[in-house]
């Protein structure tokens, strides 16, 4: 299986729903964060992928048909070069309101993250999380509103310039599945789009779990080690 649907977009431009929404599309299944968080091993060969190693794209991706949100979009441009049949798709949403969000969940959970310098942390979810995220992609700014929001708006005009636009989506919350099934030529489903994710379902979902799965990834590798 290759994969034939590559996400652009940020996370927190409703990603987990659109994830939902391809797979009930029948074009899934669709990569996220979220695949990281409840297989912390998957983290690993992101890991390499920032540190400048050799990348298996289609090693990561077995078994995928689509991906969306970090750590896949950070390397939107090398994915669209590995899978030139794949289609882009690019979820966007008003700056101010991605930047609270973003601030409110994603940042928060790894600000208060261990910051533990062994090399079994460093190969963890929350690690990877954090480097790709608020290391890489906002080279330690996030708390500068004005430079995180020019980075935003920075991708997504890079993303827009960069891909053909007969290969390429722009989506934003809200539009529905017309959109999507006009693109990606699927029937329209009849029942109501997915909404997932809000700010207290994340912190549910990804803040003190991925911790939790991360300690433990951690103290069995210890473990191990002993």
């Amino acid at each position: 299986m290759s994969l034939e649907i590559i996400g652009a977009g940020f996370g927190r431009t409703g990603t987990l729903s659109l994830k939902q929404a391809l797979e009930q599309l029948g074009l899934g299944p669709c990569y996220h964060m979220l695949e990281v968080q409840q297989s912390p091993e998957r983290a690993g060969p992101w890991i390499d992928a920032l540190d400048g190693k050799a990348v298996d794209w289609d090693g990561i991706f077995t078994g995928y048909r689509a991906t969306v949100d970090w750590p896949a979009c950070y390397w939107w441009r090398e994915l669209s070069e590995h899978y030139p049949d794949a289609k882009v798709l690019l979820s966007l949403r008003e700056a101010g309101g991605w930047y609270k969000s973003v601030e409110n969940t994603i940042y928060k959970v790894m600000k208060n993250a261990p910051n533990d310098p062994s090399p079994e942390f460093a190969r963890t979810g929350i690690t990877m999380a954090r480097r790709i995220v608020i290391e890489s992609s906002f080279k330690g700014r996030f708390e500068d509103r004005e430079f995180a929001i020019d980075v935003f708006n920075r991708h997504n005009q890079a993303v827009r310039d960069g891909i053909d636009p007969s290969r390429l989506l722009v989506y934003e919350p809200g539009d529905g599945w017309e959109p999507l099934c006009e693109f990606f030529e699927v029937d329209v489903p009849k029942v109501d789009f997915p909404h997932a994710n809000n700010t207290q379902s994340f912190h549910e979902t990804f803040g003190n779990a991925a911790m939790r799965r991360d300690e433990r990834s951690q103290g069995t590798e210890q473990g191990e080690a002993e």
